[in-house]
């Protein structure tokens, strides 16, 4: 499975996660306890690599929409293996 896209939606004090990816055709069944954890993993990892980019700072506003309700859509570049290991002190 790969991950395509991860969308994080705040519902009236709930978190809704939508996750696409590409499956094989050899992937668990809808609504199987296998297939909710490879989902489960796929949006966890997704999120760890999202607040790694963030933490790193390279981080570009690349679109804004609305006028007195703003929406600013974030692209956050992962960051380097090589940069990672030296910022880390390996």
């Amino acid at each position: 499975m790969t991950l395509q896209r991860l969308v994080l939606d705040y519902r009236g004090g709930e978190l809704v996660v939508r996750v696409l990816y590409r499956s094989s055709l050899d992937a668990p069944n809808p609504s199987t306890k296998a297939r909710a954890r490879e989902v489960s993993t796929l949006a966890r990892t997704g999120l760890q690599d999202a607040l790694e980019a963030l933490e790193g700072g390279d981080v570009t506003i690349c679109g804004t929409s609305g006028f007195t309700q703003r929406e600013d859509i974030l692209v956050a570049l992962p960051v380097p293996t090589s940069l990672e290991a030296a910022r880390i002190g390996g």
